[in-house]
């Protein structure tokens, strides 16, 4: 039985076992027990996860092929494999243990996996995930940067990212047209921000959404008391670290609120 790579689900499935090794390795010295595998498709990653006695490994897959392959290849896993889409499961109903989330995410929906790990934060302590080099580059940027934006933002306020490294094309079946690169992301030690974080996050996303307008611009629709004369409201999104926007939420409240 083979699995043939899906355009429509963004599959480019890797081949190379030394890779998946060093991906791997990345989460043996975690300490959570509770592993969750996105998208193991032909199971270069899972065919070690699963010899791995330090973990309460599971996997979750949306085609049926793979998944099929994956229940003949590894019978052990039965229950733990799962035939779901990630991005519509209620995670908190699968598991109440701190996680750690692996994979070689599919590259058109890799943005929604960290936009679902982040509704999770309080269960997510780790991802160790392959993706395109470009989205890891624009999650790893700091403030300043043109490649920074609304998921630098957001991740960076709730997890340390570091990026492992490159991968090149040719590890892949089919190669895909860019490189890859694989980071870490680490639950950092904020339980929660000092803002309305329901706030922060529509500011964020308003901020980027008109990337080249001034933020007195970009966030009108939530300014009710303009003009504002703080000096913030003259800069551009991608000039305001995390602290700032933090600052900038408490800010529109204060001003909404009088």
């Amino acid at each position: 039985m083979s699995v043939r790579p899906k355009k429509s689900l963004g599959q480019h499935f890797l081949k190379d076992e030394n890779i998946a090794r060093k991906i791997v390795d990345a989460i043996s010295d975690l300490p959570q027990k509770k592993v969750l595998e996105i998208g193991p498709g032909t199971g270069v990653l899972t065919s070690l996860l699963v010899k791995n006695d330090d973990i309460d490994f599971y996997a979750i897959e949306v085609d049926q092929e793979a998944y099929d392959f994956l229940s003949a290849t590894y019978p052990s896993m039965s229950d733990r494999l799962l035939f779901k889409n990630f991005l519509k499961i209620d995670l908190q109903d699968l598991f109440s243990d701190p996680l750690t989330i692996i994979g070689n995410f599919p590259y058109n929906i890799s943005s929604q996996i960290f936009f679902k790990v982040l509704e999770n934060k309080h269960l997510v302590k780790d991802v160790v995930c392959m993706i395109q080099k470009e989205v890891a580059d624009r999650i790893k940027a700091s403030h300043g940067n043109k490649t920074y934006g609304i998921l630098s933002v957001l991740l960076q306020a709730y997890y340390d990212i570091d990026y492992l490294f490159t991968v090149g094309p040719k590890v892949f079946n089919p190669p895909p047209k860019v490189n890859s690169a694989v980071i870490h992301l680490k639950r950092n030690q904020r339980e929660k921000l000092d803002c309305n974080e329901d706030l922060f996050f529509r500011v964020v996303k308003l901020g980027f959404n008109q990337r080249r307008k001034t933020l007195r611009n970009s966030l009108k629709s939530i300014l009710l008391n303009l003009p504002t004369d703080d000096d913030i409201f003259s800069k551009r999104p991608e000039q305001l670290s995390v602290e700032d926007f933090i600052y900038l939420t408490n800010l529109i409240e204060s001003n909404n609120n009088n």
